[in-house]
């Protein structure tokens, strides 16, 4: 056996090891390490046939109840194996830098029926319409060399969550209630910020950096922000210090900017690719919530592309005011990351096969795609910084039939 394919499948196998301690019952142990190897492996889709055929070839039909009942009604924690998962692959990412951001955001599977759980037609990013699908809520950390998603939640829409008949055919715990994506958004900042997770800026795009609730909620944590912003917010200009009593809505505000406030900035994208842009910043206030205290100021940052006909793109930061420019710039750009997160694992992970209509199965197959994509994180973040880690993607480590993790006899 290659040397090289060896050490993957013996770091493979470790890894796996060490998921297989939260998982409980000693029969959940192999179901656990094909599902895993399934994911990597199987190409096409990956629901749960497609991964008992790659791992099981001989004994498809037993493969496949064993993996559905793994996945979709075993009562092992989501919780635990994130956390897992998160011990195992932060120091990884760490080697190359601290992790400067926290990334808010949703992404969405199309599905052509009803019943799966949280199923509704609403606006689908995946397909830029409105259509039948599913939207995952998600807060993933990040530096310059890699991401990792570390909270995963279904968005629950207000009409799934007051349908008594629809939350038991799903088995819908009873704790889960209606919340918007902003508020579950905050529940898992709360939760982050909570566990000890490596604190960031938290970035976020205009759906829910427009959120004042939200924003309120990462200042109350202590945590800056840099959060995208639809152009009819209201602020109030702060010019030398003195706050403006004239109110306006951020695109009044940088169509009214003179000239000479614009500049060309360049950011990275990725680990090579250099893009550049205009932009300008302001300090602001923003008008207050009802019944809220006033906020202090913030830094308005506004993209105008040099061949558009008007602004872009705009943010609310609360960073120093003294941050240089091109940095603001920079990390406000660094939300590009997450993007790159949902089409790797849906593409390559199959994120979003799962066929099953249930709560339970629905999030353990999110929660082993992540930790299946976990490890290929950790094993890119071994690639020295001046390496090629644009270049191909790092090989699929295959394990042994008669691999065993170790206290795989160990009772739940």
């Amino acid at each position: 056996m290659d040397h090289q394919v060896y050490d993957d499948e013996s770091r493979f196998a470790n890894y796996v090891e060490s998921l297989a301690e939260e998982i409980g019952h000693a029969d959940r142990v192999v179901p656990l390490r094909h599902y895993c190897v399934g994911l990597l492996a199987a190409e096409g889709r990956k629901s749960v046939e497609p991964l008992a055929a790659v791992t099981a070839p001989a004994g498809l039909a037993a493969q496949h109840q064993k993996l559905l009942h793994f996945v979709a009604n075993a009562p092992w924690s989501d919780e635990r194996v994130l956390a897992k998962v998160r011990a195992m692959v932060i120091p990884a990412i760490e080697r190359n830098g601290p992790i400067e951001a926290w990334i808010i955001d949703d992404t969405a599977f199309p599905k052509q029926g009803s019943h799966s759980v949280g199923v509704q037609h609403q606006y689908c990013g995946q397909l830029g319409k409105q259509a039948n699908c599913q939207v995952v809520v998600t807060l993933s950390i990040a530096n310059r060399a890699a991401s990792l998603p570390i909270a995963y939640r279904l968005y629950l829409p207000e009409e799934w969550a007051n349908d008594a008949e629809r939350r038991r055919e799903a088995h819908v715990p009873k704790e889960i209630v209606f919340k918007t994506k902003p508020q579950i958004a905050l529940d898992q900042l709360r939760w982050a910020h909570a566990a000890g997770i490596p604190c960031g800026v938290v970035m976020m795009d205009a759906s829910y950096g427009s959120n004042a609730n939200l924003r309120n909620g990462v200042s109350a944590l202590a945590l800056g922000y840099v959060a995208g912003i639809i152009d009819r917010i209201k602020v109030h200009p702060v010019w030398k210090g003195i706050t403006s009593k004239e109110r306006m809505s951020v695109k009044e505000l940088a169509l009214s900017l003179p000239k000479h406030a614009w500049r060309t900035i360049t950011w990275r994208e990725g680990s090579a690719t250099k893009l550049f842009s205009r932009f300008a910043r302001v300090r602001v206030r923003t008008a207050p919530i009802r019944g809220a205290s006033r906020r202090g100021e913030e830094t308005l940052l506004i993209e105008w592309p040099k061949d558009e006909p008007e602004p872009t793109k705009y943010w609310l930061s609360t960073l120093d005011s003294e941050v240089a420019f091109r940095r603001l710039v920079d990390l406000a750009k660094m939300r590009w990351r997450i993007e790159r997160d949902y089409q790797e694992l849906k593409q390559e992970i199959g994120l979003g096969h799962y066929e099953g209509r249930g709560w339970r199965g629905f999030h353990h197959h999110g929660t082993l795609c992540i930790a299946a994509y976990g490890f290929l994180i950790a094993e890119q973040a071994t690639i020295p910084p001046s390496g090629p880690r644009s270049a191909a993607p790092v090989p699929v480590p295959r394990l042994r039939d008669d691999y065993r993790p170790r206290g795989s006899a160990r009772a739940a």
